[in-house]
């Protein structure tokens, strides 16, 4: 919500100084709204709306609702502790109606395991201290916690690739099949041997905002976590999902293939 002010703001074209005049507030202020650190009340936003012309409604009356039902997220819990990236994904999850996913060399966060997890951030350099990895761990477990559409699609690779041992393997592939017949969840699989396929290049994760205007791709880059929110690129990455989907294996396959791997091991 704070993120989109910004862009409203930045889109009419005015400074935070401007901003601020129009409310009667210290551009100090307009910055700490911006930046999540100060809440914001209904009439400020439809004030702020007003005077950077935003005239969707719907758009508006989302950020309202995001702003007045705000409470302390457990994630407010790790603030200090954690990168601001991390509570920014666990946010996205809470405000998001559903998540789409495309993986190739890991497992994604929401269905890790315990080990597979701390396996993924002890390869982290600079290497996190003990504390610093269990922290990371324990918000990773609690980001599952969701019961949104969530919907994988994950390449044989990722399937396959041992961040610690056999029995931790074993139980990864054994937690993806118990997630997997859970009602809001779809897991489809991209196998090796699937002829002409080269649309898997990258993970990506899709969030449906509480409206459209409110979708956000997150993708992996080097210092955490980059939010793309574009209409152009959210509709490049809505497509690329798609067909992605598409050719993928249907989900009873997908369960079948995955037993077969379990059955390797």
């Amino acid at each position: 919500m704070a993120t989109e002010l910004r862009r409203l703001r930045e889109a009419a074209g005015l400074t935070s100084r401007q901003a601020a005049a129009l409310l009667g507030v210290s551009p100090a202020q307009i910055t700490h709204i911006e930046s999540a650190l100060a809440g914001v009340s209904e009439q400020r936003i439809r004030r702020l709306a007003s005077h950077y012309a935003c005239t969707d409604e719907e758009f508006v009356n989302a950020l309202v609702v995001m702003a007045t039902e705000r409470t302390r997220g457990w994630w407010e819990e790790y603030r200090g502790l954690l990168p601001t990236s991390f509570l920014d994904l666990a946010e996205l999850d809470h405000y998001a109606t559903f998540l789409r996913e495309v993986a190739v060399l890991h497992v994604p966060g929401l269905l890790q395991t315990e080990d597979y997890a701390r396996a993924i951030f002890s390869a982290r350099v600079p290497e996190l201290t003990r504390e610093e990895m269990e922290l990371r761990v324990q918000h990773r477990m609690r980001r599952q916690r969701t019961g949104i559409p969530y919907e994988l699609v994950i390449h044989e690779a990722a399937l396959r690739i041992r961040v610690s041992d056999r029995a931790a393997s074993r139980a990864q592939l054994a937690r993806i099949l118990e997630r997997s017949e859970a009602e809001n969840v779809t897991v489809r699989v991209i196998p090796f041997d699937l002829d002409g396929f080269a649309r898997a290049a990258s993970t990506m994760t899709y969030a449906g905002g509480p409206v459209p205007k409110l979708d956000t791709v997150v993708r992996d880059v080097p210092h955490g976590s980059g939010f793309i929110d574009s209409e152009a690129q959210l509709s490049a990455f809505r497509t690329r999902f798609r067909k992605v989907e598409a050719a993928s294996l249907d989900p009873q396959r997908s369960r079948d293939f995955i037993h077969r791997l379990v059955r390797e091991l």
